[in-house]
This record gives C-alpha cells, structure tokens and sequence, in this order.
C-alpha cells in the first residue's frame, strides 16, 4: 500500500483550496460566528495528550458553551463517568478543537484554540441547572472558527435519514462483553434511564 508521506505530495494530490475556504476564518467571533455557536446545543470536543487524543460529545438543553466575549467561551464539565479524559488532557496540552453542530444544518462552525479549567463559583454558577452546577468550566480562547462545508453531513444523510439505531448494540451489551458477562448486561440497560435522570445535571 502506498501512503503519502510528505506536505507537497498531499498538496499536489489535493491542490490549491479555494479562496472562500481561507476567507471565511476568522480570529475572533463575528456577529454570524456568534451566533451560529449560540444555536448548538451540542458539540464534540476534542484533545490531545501524552496517551494520544480524545474526542467528546457536550450537550445542553440550551447553548452548549457561553460567549464571554468575543474571543472566549466557557464550555461547563458536568459530572459523568469520572474518566476525565478531555480534563487530564487540557492539563497536560492546552490545545482543543471544538466543532459546532445544529440539528437540520449541515453545516458545521469549528473552533480551534487554547483551554484552561476554572472551578471559579461564579462561572459555575452562571449554567447552574435544576439546582445544580457543573464541577468545573472549560475556559477556550479562540486561535480560530471557521465554518465547514456542507458536504459530509449531506453525503450521511445526518439530518434527513430518521432513526437508524434499532439494530445497534445497547451499552449493556457493549459492557458485557467486555467484561466477559461481569457488568452489564439487560440489568444495567433496564436501571441506565432513572440513573441518568438523576446525574442530568
């Protein structure tokens, strides 16, 4: 098998981009950039670390991140399994990547730049939920966002396919077999909806 193996092989491979690709990013949040952002209730989330890089969806019933200003967001870390993966990563290599998506659009705003993490009690408490509030604050200072093309979502069919999940293994299942039938299973699937119910927020 064949592989490119060097910038000028792939860029003559691929040629030149297009001016509207380069024209469109910009350093700071515009008017649109804002908010296009401030219309996603979800984002994936990604990072790199020593042990390699980690991507992580983030969703809200609202906005997904807060703008602080145009150069800032605040992204919440609510409680979930503890991994802490993105967490551990952002310590150790503050760079992150964020990509933007809106339920009907398949159109993506992607946001490149550098993160820190606050436990600071007013940042908190501005996406307190029913009471509570996330354990900490990813604080991202824009490098960069831009808007990707159209094409990968519409080539899935994303928004337009309906519910394509009935045949896809349940995360009992997925848990039993890597344990080898020790958790999981039909008892974790039958408790996953009450428990996640109560750790929403």
């Amino acid at each position: 098998m064949d592989y490119v193996d060097s910038i000028e092989a792939l860029e003559a491979l691929y040629g030149a981009p297009s001016p509207a690709a380069l024209s469109k990013v910009a350093r700071r949040l515009t008017l649109l950039y804002r908010r296009w952002i401030m219309s996603s209730k979800l984002c994936i989330l990604s990072t790199v670390g020593p042990e390699g890089t980690d991507a992580s969806p983030r969703g809200d019933d609202g906005p997904v991140v807060q703008v602080l200003d145009p150069g800032t967001l605040a992204l919440p870390d609510w409680r979930g399994n503890n991994r802490l993966d993105s967490l551990r990563n952002i310590l150790r290599d503050d760079r992150v990547s964020l990509m933007f998506l809106v339920p009907g659009s398949n159109n993506v705003v992607r946001v490149n730049g550098t993160a820190r993490i606050t436990t600071d009690a007013d940042l908190r408490a501005r996406f307190e939920k029913w009471g509570r509030q996330p354990a900490t604050v990813i604080v991202i200072a824009i490098d960069e966002v831009y808007a990707q093309c159209a094409r990968a979502l519409m080539r899935a069919g994303t928004w337009a396919s309906g519910d394509e999940s009935a045949d896809l293994p349940t995360m009992g299942q997925i848990l039993a077999e890597m344990t080898e039938g020790a958790e999981g299973g039909a008892p974790y699937d039958a408790a996953w909806g009450a428990r996640a119910a109560k750790t929403l927020w």
